[in-house]
């Protein structure tokens, strides 16, 4: 056999071995991060096992290692529950001040929040602002914001700093006094995110809390009146579930006419348009032109008879 011969023959040799051995080292090679493989038992949820999808994960994208439920997170609407206004907390200086001294006198809009949470809350607290700055109420006078920190161990130094940033930011200083930022124990935070239905959870991956996020409008007896879901917040929602929750005490006719076209779906957070109520608006002006006509008509023809008989 010629030497070409042989090379050739080599050749084909160390092609055959190369192909044969691809699938036992695809076959130990371990799957991208984010993917499940159908035969190796991977913690954590998992997408579509059989076909390789990578596992999502919303909260922390860190794929298929996250072994938190995110069950427990959510917020069940408790309209009409009563908050624990005994229970203690304390300002932004560091005094211990039951809850109920933040109300009695005007609705507030409750913010769940944690002071040192690096994205969500930060966004609440800025949807919030965003909001009372195009709303004419002014917080202190027609109604109150609180913030209530649900991490027990953030300071009152660290509710101070942030109230100073949105006091700021809402740009108003005279306005302090309406706005207020909490902190307190375990016990006390949870009797409040239990009468407000807000569930959470610590997620060690991350080091943080995972929650969902909302707004609350309060009667002025701490009463839950309206949730606003999300981190955008209509300035005209939050004027009419203030008006509301106010017992139509703050305001002026117009809100009042808003209020009677205007009813709040619970389901999706808002005021949506009243149909019966914008036919009985209408009905009230096409009487009320109607009489005012006739009116004009009759007054016009008394004068015309009172002047043929002079």
């Amino acid at each position: 056999m010629s030497n070409r011969n042989y090379i050739s023959l080599l050749a084909i040799l160390l092609v055959s071995a190369s192909v044969a051995g691809v699938p036992h080292l695809l076959a130990q090679a371990s799957p991208p991060p984010g993917f499940a493989d159908p035969d190796i038992a991977v913690e954590g949820p998992t997408v579509n096992r059989g076909q390789k999808a990578p596992a999502l994960d919303m909260l922390n994208m860190k794929g298929g290692d996250r072994p938190v439920s995110l069950k427990e997170v959510t917020i069940e609407q408790r309209l009409n529950s009563q908050l624990p206004l005994d229970a203690e907390f304390r300002d932004e200086t560091g005094k211990t001040v039951p809850l109920g001294s933040f109300f009695g006198k005007r609705p507030v809009v409750l913010a769940l929040v944690y002071y040192d949470c690096p994205m969500l809350c930060t966004q609440i607290l800025n949807g919030m602002v965003r909001a009372a700055k195009v709303l004419t109420f002014a917080p202190g006078t027609e109604y109150d914001i609180v913030a209530i920190s649900f991490d027990a161990r953030e300071t009152a130094k660290l509710a101070a700093e942030k109230k100073a940033v949105y006091v700021k930011r809402y740009g108003h200083p005279e306005t302090a006094n309406g706005w207020h930022f909490l902190t307190g124990d375990v016990n006390s935070i949870k009797r409040v995110t239990d009468a407000v239905g807000f569930r959470y959870v610590w997620d060690v991956h991350t080091a943080q809390f995972a929650h969902a996020s909302a707004i609350y409008v309060l009667t002025p007896q701490g009463r839950l009146s309206k949730y606003f879901y999300g981190i955008d917040y209509s300035p005209k929602d939050m004027r009419l579930g203030l008006i509301e929750a106010s017992n139509n005490k703050i305001g002026n006719p117009v809100d009042q006419i808003m209020l009677f076209c205007y009813h709040f779906d619970p389901h999706a957070a808002k005021y949506t348009v009243f149909a019966l109520g914008l036919l009985r608006v209408a009905g009230a002006a096409t009487v009320l032109t109607l009489g005012g006509f006739v009116f004009i008509m009759l007054r016009r023809e008394s004068r015309q008879k009172g002047s043929r008989a002079a």
